[in-house]
């Protein structure tokens, strides 16, 4: 059990990261190591950095490099480090990008102190994905809708159009039936099966079907 939480603070505000870290340094267990303005000067103070940094809460929004790929390059090069974005943000794409990065959690701005130190105790103790109320329920949304599952909205390499295609054809609708569902014309559902067919090397509907099947990227 690990008796001290290490923090870090990457926002491009330097009174919200004041406020923030002395909102945090109230709780016992818990240490802001440093803060950062934005996503390349925490990559350079991680590089300087000789203590352990557990938990990173990282801003979206930043000049210089954004938080998203911050995390998306930080995450790999400090695997035992968990990543949280604390945003304002908590539209579809932020949340996809997020989690493709590589991060463990999405918390808005507007939470408490509380439930920020308990998100992180969360993750350091159970391996938890803590998420404030509202992206619960849009990643959730999300899911339902068979958009994203399991980071593979991203690896298909399709548009959302093509995974809407795709996902009709997985359920079993013709080019017509694809095109009335989704209020298109059977011709633009031909051109971007083609495009399908071409992004994911395969020659024809059933090799599709059974990619998308294999990677799930839907869900049922």
């Amino acid at each position: 059990m690990i008796e001290e939480i290490n923090l870090v603070i990457v926002d491009d505000k330097q009174p919200n990261r004041t406020s923030l870290k002395e909102r945090l340094t109230f709780f016992s267990g818990v240490k802001v190591v440093f803060m950062a303005a934005n996503g390349e000067e925490f990559l350079d103070k991680m590089a300087e950095n000789k203590e352990r940094v557990d938990v990173v809460l990282m801003d979206i929004d930043m000049p210089v490099l954004d938080g998203i790929k911050a995390v998306d390059s930080a995450s790999e090069l400090y695997p035992n480090t968990k990543f949280v974005m604390l945003t304002v943000f908590d539209d579809d794409e932020k949340i996809f990008d997020a989690i493709r990065a590589g991060a463990v959690g999405y918390l808005l701005k507007d939470e408490s102190a509380d439930r920020i130190v308990s998100a992180i105790q969360e993750i350091m103790v159970s391996g938890g994905a803590p998420m404030s109320p509202r992206i619960a329920r849009k990643a959730l949304q999300i899911m339902v809708q068979g958009k994203f599952v399991d980071g593979s909205k991203t690896d298909s390499g399709l548009s959302d159009r093509e995974l809407e295609i795709l996902k009709g054809l997985v359920d079993g609708l013709d080019y017509k039936a694809v095109a009335e569902k989704l209020f298109i014309s059977p011709l633009t559902v031909r051109t971007h099966i083609t495009k399908i067919y071409k992004k994911l090397r395969v020659n024809n509907k059933v090799q599709a079907v059974n990619m998308a099947l294999k990677n799930r990227w839907f869900v049922f």
